[in-house]
């Protein structure tokens, strides 16, 4: 049992004293990839058509609510001239109009966030590729993304101990 505590703790101190010449070694640079990317000008242009198709879905939606309004109005005034079976009739065509604004709605917004996505994927590897080339120019090891709310490895071409944990494991 002591045998494996002595083995255990020359082992973590080995793989300790490892990590910090590593780390002595190792550069280390950020970037904030959200300020780049917004600065990049083929996100203003993606921007633009996001808000384009926005103005649309939010015109086409206005356009329904108003003639939904114009039918309630007219309903309801026509409501003393119809039967009770008509006024039921209309009650539930405007429940399902009113369902059917909710649900354009809906997917005017999944249409617009699979836009978005599809716009500004391509930014988003055209910014790690270049990200990358200046990286390792200037021959940095790591790289961390430092928008406020992502931290990430953007990059990391250092010394990977995976394999020998892995060895080390019997994996």
């Amino acid at each position: 049992m002591k045998q494996i505590k002595k083995v255990l703790v020359a082992v973590a101190l080995v793989v300790g004293m490892t990590s910090a010449v590593q780390a002595q070694d190792s550069k280390v640079a950020h970037i904030n990839t959200q300020e780049l990317v917004e600065a990049m000008p083929s996100y203003k242009a993606a921007l633009g058509d996001l808000e384009k198709l926005q103005r649309s879905y939010d015109s086409q939606i206005n356009e329904m609510g108003t003639e939904l309004q114009k039918t309630m109005e007219r309903y309801g005034r026509e409501v003393e001239t119809q039967t009770d079976e008509e006024n039921l009739r209309r009650q539930k065509e405007v429940q399902e109009t009113n369902q059917n604004i909710v649900e354009y709605r809906q997917n005017a917004l999944k249409d617009l966030q699979t836009k978005e996505q599809d716009l500004l994927a391509p930014l988003l590897e055209q910014a790690r590729v270049a990200i990358q080339k200046v990286a390792r120019t200037k021959g940095f090891q790591f790289v961390l993304d430092s928008t406020p709310g992502a931290g990430g490895v953007i990059m990391a071409d250092g010394y990977d101990l995976m394999n020998d944990v892995k060895a080390d494991l019997g994996i």
